[in-house]
């Protein structure tokens, strides 16, 4: 019998997210490579029957839809049944799906009920000898470790930003309702509303650029130049730890190991010392640049690119020149 692999595709509010896009184009890349049948899921109300279609576009074919009124808020332990049911109505092998705080959270559940394996938050897959390899941080980051997952059923969730969603293809997927049959037992926790603090900004988790301060901006007030700075660039502002617990920034925008991963094309951290719990949610960055007054300041082991000088100095003049440049 062949193989299947099955991709999870998160959506919120009938919209999909980003890194949903990311893990449906590296499962139909790895169900290719290992000459397996390919088939993504969507979960949510009659919304998610809507915009199921456009996941042909990263390489979908078959979308199977569970949709249901009480699906439309997010459930664990309800998405999590569904996923399972699914994965054993197919005959699923490999279940991919982004390592968001849905996928952090949905994946090892899921694993206990279908006695899966699993790889978490990925930041590489290859196939070798028909086996799939995941590369994967340990030690909070300080050091990556590739892995084969040996039980029957496997589960990899992806780190967002990482893997790419690649150019539109311009198709649209066949899309199949399934039923699950689902019980009040099933909605351990029922969600009536969802109210986004993050709503008017961008995502860190998804955003190309981030932004970041920390305690060298000295008050709470100074986080304008971050913004500033981030407003020129089109980038998202993230926070350390240290900031979020005096209660500066909100905690949607921590980044670290108790807060946010990141993975942007670009990341600026502007008067953060780079303790290891920072660097666990940012060390995956292509680009990372520094500003710190510190020489020895341990982010500057993992920068790219440095400035030790007065961010008060140095900030606004770098906001100057890219207004310049960027014509604005």
């Amino acid at each position: 019998m062949a193989k299947r692999v099955l991709t999870f595709a998160e959506q919120r509010e009938g919209k999909f997210k980003k890194s949903a896009f990311e893990a449906v184009r590296t499962g139909r890349k790895i169900a290719d490579e290992i000459s397996a049948e390919f088939f993504t899921l969507v979960i949510g109300d009659e919304n998610a029957e809507k915009i199921a279609p456009e996941l042909g576009n990263y390489g979908a074919e078959k979308v199977f839809v569970v949709s249901d009124p009480k699906l439309a808020q997010y459930s664990l332990t309800a998405y999590a049944k569904v996923i399972a049911d699914v994965m054993r109505e197919i005959d699923a092998e490999y279940l991919f799906m982004s390592a968001t705080a849905m996928g952090k959270e949905l994946a090892p559940r899921v694993a206990g009920k279908i006695d899966a394996g699993f790889a978490l938050d990925c930041t590489d897959l290859k196939v070798e000898n028909g086996e799939v390899i995941a590369t994967r941080p340990v030690y909070a980051g300080k050091a990556f470790i590739r892995v084969k997952v040996n039980s029957d059923k496997k589960i990899y969730t992806l780190r967002p930003n990482v893997f790419s969603a690649g150019e539109s293809d311009g198709k649209m997927a066949v899309v199949e309702k399934l039923n699950v049959n689902l019980t009040d037992d099933d909605f351990k926790v029922v969600a009536f509303e969802t109210v986004a603090s993050t709503k008017g900004k961008l995502d860190v988790t998804e955003a190309d650029i981030v932004v970041s301060g920390g305690r060298g901006l000295k008050a709470p007030e100074n986080f304008k130049l971050i913004e500033e700075l981030a407003d020129v660039l089109g980038a998202a502002v993230g926070a350390s730890r240290a900031v979020v617990d005096a209660g500066w920034r909100p905690h949607d925008e921590q980044v670290g190991q108790t807060g946010k991963t990141v993975s942007p094309k670009l990341y600026i951290a502007i008067g953060i010392s780079g303790a290891i719990q920072h660097l666990a949610g940012m060390s995956s960055s292509k680009v990372i640049v520094a500003i710190n007054k510190d020489k020895d300041a341990p982010i500057f082991q993992v920068a790219d690119y440095g400035i030790a000088g007065d961010l008060f100095e140095v900030v606004p003049a770098l906001i100057e020149e890219l207004k310049k440049v960027l014509g604005k």
